[in-house]
């Protein structure tokens, strides 16, 4: 065996391989060349481009038949599309909203926010997908930037960036990770377990969390970012109940305007037997069945409800409607002049025992309402907030002659059932870390049980699922098989041995971070690990080391994407809002990459030993 510090010059016979190469060789680089060129032009999506190279594949004869569909049931596919069903299960148990509701304060400087939203964003992004992670946090931190009076973009950035750095840490913190351990097993019989990722993964994610939160985000260019976004969304007015033996009951009204600032809800008064209670309410002492009426966005309202335990104004409906099985969610509808509802009240034409439906708000172009919401009549122009049985949205909108509104994804909270859905998710990792179970087979358990807790209600089941992502990995599994089974990552692996010559083993290390850094920059990280990492593996064969730091060096420098909005899909989530440009995110994450790899390398070759 060489030493580990200095490497053999290349196998000649992988020298020569990599000048005679085969037809089946020529027509696979042609492919993949073909899809990254695509792929980085831009104007097809990503999956049909994928999908269509594995069709051209097996047309030309360079992945069999039989192998064609294989990359749908391969173990990494399918934990990618359990972890998005775990994420949305999570989020609608309420668990996301006690994390942040009790860390969030507008208050608090630039420095310590980010601080604080990076680490709640990479301890989240360990255990769950990193997309669903920013994709819950934006909008926490868009509203603390509102309500500090700040631009979004100074902290949004540095959040996408932490929650990427999380995702390094856990087998499931993202698809590269997922894709590394399937290799692994594919190549040498074992995958890598939930927290293998841990030492080198942590140790890089530390290390970017602390430039982020300490120097990077002074670097971002300050723009404006989308500072509309929040008030384009119409502020209902609306109705919460305090349920018998809820927390509230004994408390002033006063006590609860912290936890309505932190959700951005505006407590307008309080209805008690009836009738709507003025000058004192402030300092009224809240009884059981007492309504609290308030204005707030859908979002902020769910939030609001969730942190208190509170029912919505009619709880005796929405129990029956969550008896029922079917589930519930939230439309919003425009009132026309010729509606059934126009000029009448919610009460008076029968909404509720009619159509199983609740009216939770009213939105009247800033008009402040003072009666019951159910006995207020509706006029036109009216945008209303209803709760409705699962899939009936449309037919309840038709009943009322409204026009509902383009779907925002509104969803109810069932925070009744946060610990379950925390409980559950944990006995999994667990049980996949101590190797009782295997990992899909983990999730997999634990989307049963979300479903038949009606924590993720059946017919929404596979709307959680990124489909595009699915086919992506679906298509280029195989075509990755293939072209490691014709000896293509045997010539790139002879390539970069060849350029690296007698360089010591952390140098050859760093050229591959490097290199795959490169790619996953500009090209999607799913496709970038598919070929990267049996690069990795064959280029410690010809050391004949240990392929296991070549994995760990791929596995993070896959994730690395810091230097265009388009190299990750958290990059691209942000540009919008935050207000960037494209040449905005290398001033932040050109440092942070150095500081990645030269934190990683020491990392690998200490917890990954040749």
């Amino acid at each position: 065996m060489p030493s580990a510090s200095i490497l053999p010059f290349p196998d000649r016979a992988v020298v020569s391989r990599c000048r005679a190469m085969t037809t089946e060789q020529i027509i696979l680089f042609t492919l993949f060349g073909t899809v990254f060129a695509l792929l980085l032009w831009g104007r097809f999506r990503y999956d049909i481009v994928a999908f269509s190279a594995l069709m051209v594949a097996v047309v030309l004869g360079v992945v069999p038949t039989q192998d064609a569909f294989s990359g749908f049931g391969h173990p990494a596919t399918l934990v990618v599309a359990l972890v998005l069903v775990v994420s949305a299960g999570l989020v609608r148990s309420g668990a996301v909203f006690l994390i942040t509701r009790t860390l969030v304060d507008a208050s608090r400087s630039l420095r310590a926010h980010i601080a604080l939203m990076g680490a709640v964003g990479g301890i989240l992004s360990a255990f769950m997908n990193n997309v669903a992670a920013l994709a819950l946090l934006m909008p926490v931190d868009m509203q603390t930037a509102r309500k500090a009076g700040r631009a979004p973009g100074l902290s949004l950035m540095p959040l996408s960036f932490a929650t990427i750095l999380g995702g390094m840490v856990t087998l499931i913190g993202t698809p590269p990770n997922i894709i590394i351990a399937a290799i692994r097993e594919d190549s040498l019989g074992a995958p890598f377990a939930m927290f293998d990722f841990a030492p080198v993964g942590g140790a890089a994610a530390l290390a970017g969390l602390a430039f982020v939160s300490l120097f990077g985000w002074r670097l971002i260019p300050q723009r404006g970012g989308d500072t509309t976004q929040s008030n384009d969304v119409s502020a209902y007015i609306a109705e919460l109940t305090i349920p018998p033996d809820n927390k509230q009951i004994g408390k002033r009204l006063a006590e609860l305007t912290e936890a309505a600032d932190k959700a951005d809800v505006a407590i307008l008064g309080l209805i008690r037997d009836g009738k709507r209670r003025y000058g004192q309410a402030r300092n009224s002492v809240l009884q059981a069945d007492d309504t609290l009426v308030l204005e707030a966005t859908p979002e902020a309202l769910d939030e609001f409800r969730s942190s208190l335990d509170l029912a919505v104004a009619d709880s005796k409906r929405e129990e029956a409607l969550n008896a029922a099985g079917d589930g519930v969610e939230i439309i919003e509808v425009v009132v026309p002049e010729d509606a059934r509802i126009t000029g009448k009240t919610a009460q008076s034409i029968g909404l509720a025992w009619r159509q199983r439906t609740v009216l939770l708000g009213i939105s009247r172009r800033g008009t402040r309402l003072i009666k019951h919401l159910r006995q207020t009549p509706i006029e036109t122009g009216d945008i209303l907030l209803l709760l409705v049985p699962r899939d009936t949205g449309n037919d309840v909108a038709d009943w009322l002659g409204c026009l509902p509104l383009a779907d925002r994804g509104l969803a109810v909270t069932t925070n009744r059932k946060v610990w379950l859905a925390i409980g559950l998710f944990a006995a999994a990792v667990m049980a996949a870390s101590v190797g009782l179970l295997y990992l899909p087979i983990a999730l997999g358990l634990v989307v049963v049980a979300y479903v038949l807790a009606q924590i993720v209600p059946l017919n929404e089941l596979y709307d959680h699922i990124n489909w595009p992502v699915v086919v992506l990995l679906g298509s280029m599994i195989p075509l990755g098989a293939a072209l490691e089974a014709s000896g293509g990552t045997e010539l790139i692996a002879g390539a970069l041995l060849s350029w690296t010559g007698t360089l010591p083993a952390w140098a050859v290390l760093t050229v591959l971070m490097i290199v795959t850094m490169t790619l996953s920059d500009v090209l999607n990280n799913t496709a970038t690990t598919i070929v990267a990492a049996p690069v990795g593996i064959q280029m410690a064969q010809s050391m004949q080391v240990s392929p296991d730091p070549f994995l760990m060096a791929v596995a993070v420098a896959a994730s690395s994407a810091f230097l265009t909005p388009i190299g990750h899909k958290n990059n691209t989530l942000i540009l919008g809002p935050g207000g960037y440009g494209f040449g905005d995110y290398w001033r932040m994450g050109l440092p942070l990459e150095i500081i990645v790899v030269a934190v990683s390398i020491p990392a690998i070759l200490t917890f990954w030993p040749l």
